[in-house]
């Protein structure tokens, strides 16, 4: 009889950010994979939690997946936890998921905070249709045709970024949609959180050094700010 596959949201920021059931979950399993065991075992530690860890990232997944699922299989429970937010949205996750769906196993999803939903919400911007865009490219090249498609979008769209491209995305940005509305949020639920609101040539214009994790947002082009009632 198969096992219990658990995926796990965790804190971005704020140690706090994390519901009960997740913390009942994580003291139960037989297994807690981890994108970061050293990051993982600070939340545990927080919570007197001291189940075992495996590593399970983006660089040896492919290699781990298999015998997580056999650990499943074979009756045991499994916890999936990224360094933070919700499993799959930017993080390790969907190749777990898919393999676990064509064994059979049906995972349990244990909802929680999500960097882009926390952005979603604060941003200000019309969100009754939203696009997330993952992780802004690093090659010239591959980064104005994908904020020329941001930009183009009806609807408005959010995409992680480094700080050390903030400043050159947002100059970027403005360059394609000067008047775009735009909101970055920066450092979410942690000690110095930020949300500047503003066109993008108002925000291009900062002079400021830039920290932390980051999320843009970005509308272009207006429509309906309201969903429609059938």
């Amino acid at each position: 009889m198969n096992g219990k596959l658990f995926l796990v949201s965790t804190p971005i920021g704020n140690l706090e950010d994390i519901t009960l059931r997740a913390l009942n979950v994580l003291r139960s399993v037989d297994l807690i994979a981890a994108e970061d065991t050293r990051h993982t075992r600070q939340l545990l530690s927080h919570y007197d939690i001291h189940g075992k860890l495996e590593s399970c990232h983006a660089f040896n997944e492919h290699a781990k997946v298999a015998g997580l699922i056999d650990f499943v299989r074979s009756g045991h429970s499994l916890a999936l936890v990224s360094d933070a937010g919700t499993p799959s949205v930017a993080d390790p996750g969907f190749l777990l998921v898919r393999t676990a769906l064509e064994a059979g196993i049906e995972p349990v999803v244990i909802p929680g905070v999500s960097a882009l939903t926390f952005a979603v919400t604060a941003s200000g911007l019309p969100v009754d249709r939203f696009a997330f865009w993952g992780f802004a490219p690093v090659k010239p090249g591959k980064r104005g045709k994908f904020f020329a498609r941001i930009v183009a979008d009806d609807r408005t769209g959010f995409f992680f970024e480094s700080p050390f491209r903030i400043a050159r995305t947002l100059a970027e940005l403005s360059a394609i949609a000067p008047d775009a509305r735009t909101a970055v949020i920066r450092e979410a639920t942690k000690l110095h959180e930020e949300i500047l609101r503003g066109t993008a040539a108002e925000l291009a214009a900062l002079k400021r050094e830039w920290k932390g994790e980051i999320v843009v947002g970005v509308r272009a082009v207006e429509g309906t700010e309201e969903t429609e009632q059938p």
